[in-house]
């Protein structure tokens, strides 16, 4: 999810695209800091549900789409990297088209003279990384750079299915032939990985009622495994409807080669031109999902079997399995031109980005014991048994295809008056998308090829053969921003800006049954901010006002009826807004010391979200008004560090996330909760470096995320679920880490 106003702070002269050259103070502030995922930046909030992480690597994306080839499995902030910075929505916007945050990072290509650097960390779970650069001269002409990134992450409990959680691999060669106004790079990457991701972040706990959870007997948040102990499971092939077999952990795998073309030249009169290009193909885009629904307590009149052939009496869940394959490819070209004519700094840029994805996934369903490392049951009813059921009834997914993205942009940043600047910009792109989906409602046995009967809302009786069908869209998509500053004395001012992007549904939004023509509508993302900053030798403030809405937000949910393993899958198409008020500040109150802290009240709500109950007895869900669940309406952060000595560095690092919905009804929540880092870093000489950090210092055992089985309960229903055993996502555990950083 990505609160609402400035993140990190928003000084006054924050100008559009400085993010692309060098980093901006505090803007890069512990963005790999994540209390989800150790090994991705973590997702900065705006008060709108993210689409995807948003990460750049010299100036184009690292994955085109994390929808199917996952960051982390192709990018990690490691020591290939010479910059890592970050872009605000409205630079986003014009730039890449997208209204979030992003992460802009730049490779380390080398220098005329001989580095190297080792990273080691570890921590008590036993995590291993390594992360090696080495670069430097050739001649006076030729640069080079080598890196090597090994993660062998056993994460904080065993699955038994797999020796580790994280198994990622990474490398990088760059040579770089350097000209007397320019430098030309030819670089090559190559990834593997393999990693559990939403397999392993779900976990029993008992729902007290108040907002906050307790763990369950013999189970213990972020060190239990949910994870079934393995074993082969059985699945339908959605393309085929044949009947496979596989092994959990063995459906992960990712691998993908890059080849990067990177030009940078200075022309005689100031003008800077560059021409970034890369094509990447990753013939296995892999993952997989765990989900679930309620959990209930078993006798053996529910027919349910130990491997052993006992009946099993006790706490079950009824879980799903989505398995995800990919092929995806990308040819991605970026090119500007900057220079600066008097109080203007104009931009002009051209994107030519090309995404072709080969992707599918298939769908089973299974009961298994609500226990550590659970048991998978069979389910029997005296005459037929079987541990999986509901092949492909929820939500299997099937596109191929392509889009391209040809977008001109530009921007001007205009010095107005000494007090007075403003920037504008806008960005126009031409979308063409050709892909095939499946428009037809998943069921039991859906596949490739099937002749299903159904009968249609009218009452007629229809059957069709399951098929693809082509899906061709043209469009223009545009964005565009206007910032404004003005400096009333030489330290305090008034700022204020307004961002707006458009863009249609995406290849990725017709994976599911994919919108009609008559859905098929434009998504609007309009931003407005404006507030007062004051700036003086030890504080830098600055205080915001905000709206963000987005229009037509496609979203494919699973809802479970309460207090069943019953599910549907049901496509939605809905508004969201919020309006709130951020407040940061960079405070250096004495030597050494710095304080960085951030508040943040929203009200992120729900417009034309209606969902039509597929339930009998379960009333249809019309959610308008309701606070979007997962994103919490107060965010704070306090981030000190103080300088000990000129070798020796503390830092702490908390965030509070207030009371957060768990359901689509607002009737289940989260207590508020706070994430905590800190550690010490010591520069034992100019060329190693120490370090030693505790992520959750406070030791804190709370739930994230929503309930699964949850969505449809109401309010009035909430009462019945006090002390109940649900299921949802956790907080990483303690966890204490140490590093060490050889110069050589």
């Amino acid at each position: 999810m990505v609160a609402l106003g400035a993140w990190a702070s928003t000084p006054a002269p924050v100008e559009l695209g400085d993010t692309l050259t060098k980093k901006k103070k505090g803007e890069e502030r512990n963005v790999m800091l994540n209390a989800s995922d150790a090994n991705k930046p973590r997702e900065i909030q705006i008060g709108l549900p993210s689409e995807d992480v948003n990460v750049y690597e010299n100036g184009l994306p690292a994955v085109y789409s994390s929808s199917v080839h996952k960051l982390a499995a192709h990018w990690r902030s490691d020591a290939s990297l010479g910059e890592v910075g970050l872009m605000t929505p409205s630079e986003s916007a014009i730039l890449t088209g997208n209204v979030a945050y992003s992460v802009n990072s730049f490779s380390n290509l080398g220098q005329k003279d001989f580095r190297g650097v080792l990273n080691y960390k570890t921590n008590h779970f036993g995590w291993q990384n390594f992360d090696l650069n080495v670069s430097g001269g050739i001649g006076d002409k030729w640069l080079y750079t080598a890196s090597m990134y090994q993660n062998f992450d056993p994460g904080s409990f065993d699955p038994q299915f797999t020796d580790y959680s994280d198994r990622t691999q990474l490398y990088h060669a760059g040579l770089t032939r350097l000209f007397d106004k320019g430098k030309l790079t030819l670089k090559y990457k190559f990834s593997k990985s393999q990693a559990l991701g939403s397999m392993v972040n779900a976990a029993p706990f008992i729902y007290v009622g108040d907002g906050s959870v307790k763990e369950l007997a013999g189970f213990k948040l972020g060190t239990s495994s949910y994870a079934p102990a393995g074993g082969t499971f059985t699945y339908m092939d959605i393309l085929d409807g044949k009947m496979k077999t596989g092994r959990f952990g063995d459906f992960t795998g990712n691998k993908a080669h890059e080849l990067a073309l990177l030009y940078d030249y200075r022309f005689a009169d100031g003008t800077e031109w560059s021409l970034h290009a890369k094509y990447m193909n990753a013939p296995e885009a892999n993952y997989v999902d765990f989900g679930g629904s309620t959990i209930s307590r078993a006798t053996a009149a529910d027919n349910l079997l130990l491997e052993n052939g006992s009946a099993y009496e006790g706490l079950v869940e009824g879980r799903r399995t989505w398995l995800h394959f990919g092929k995806v490819q990308n040819a991605l070209l970026t090119t500007e031109l900057k220079k600066q004519m008097g109080n203007h700094g104009v931009r002009l840029g051209l994107n030519e980005w090309f995404y072709h994805l080969d992707y599918h996934s298939s769908s089973f369903q299974w009961t298994a014991t609500a226990t550590e490392t659970p048991e998978i049951l069979t389910r029997t009813d005296g005459t037929e048994s079987s541990k999986y059921r509901g092949f492909n009834e929820l939500s299997p997914e099937y596109t191929k295809g392509y889009e391209n993205k040809l977008a001109l942009y530009f921007t001007d940043n205009w010095q107005v008056t000494p007090k007075f600047r403003l920037l504008y910009g806008g960005r126009l792109e031409y979308y063409r998308m050709s892909a095939d989906q499946i428009p037809y409602a998943r069921y039991a046995g859906f596949h490739i090829g099937d002749t299903h009967t159904y009968t249609d809302s009218e009452g007629n009786t229809q059957t069709v053969t399951i098929e693809p069908h082509r899906v061709v869209k043209d469009k223009l998509n545009y964005a565009a921003t206007v910032q404004a500053t003005y400096n009333l004395t030489r330290q305090f001012g008034l700022t204020a800006d307004a961002t707006v992007a458009t863009r249609f549904p995406k290849i990725s939004d017709y994976a599911g049954t994919g919108p009609t023509e008559a859905q098929y509508k434009r998504v609007s993302i309009p931003l407005l901010r404006g507030g007062v900053f004051f700036k003086n030798n030890w504080i830098d403030v600055t205080s915001m006002i905000t709206y963000i809405s987005k229009t037509n937000n496609i979203d494919q949910q699973n809802v479970t009826k309460p207090g069943t393993t019953q599910s549907k899958t049901t496509l939605l198409i809905y508004n969201i807004q919020t309006l709130g008020w951020t407040t940061s500040a960079e405070i250096d109150p004495f030597k050494g010391f710095h304080l960085h802290a951030l508040f943040t009240y929203q009200k992120p709500t729900y417009d034309n979200y209606f969902i039509k109950s597929p339930f009998e007895g379960v009333p249809d869900l019309n959610a308008n008004g309701n606070i979007v669940k997962e994103i919490p309406q107060i965010l704070a952060e306090i981030d000190p560090s103080y300088q000990i000595t000129p070798d020796l560095r503390l830092w702490l690092s908390f965030r509070y996330f207030g009371k957060t919905y768990a359901n689509l009804t607002d009737a289940l929540y989260f207590k508020g909760r706070w994430e905590t880092f800190g550690g010490v870093n010591w520069t034992v000489n100019k060329h190693l470096t120490l370090g030693a950090s505790v992520v959750n210092f406070l030791n804190q055992k709370g739930a994230s995320g929503t309930i699964n089985g949850t969505e449809l309960l109401g309010k009035e229903e909430a009462a019945k679920y006090n002390n109940y055993t649900m299921s949802g996502n956790y907080l990483r555990p303690f966890t204490f880490e140490l590093s060490a950083s050889i110069k050589f």
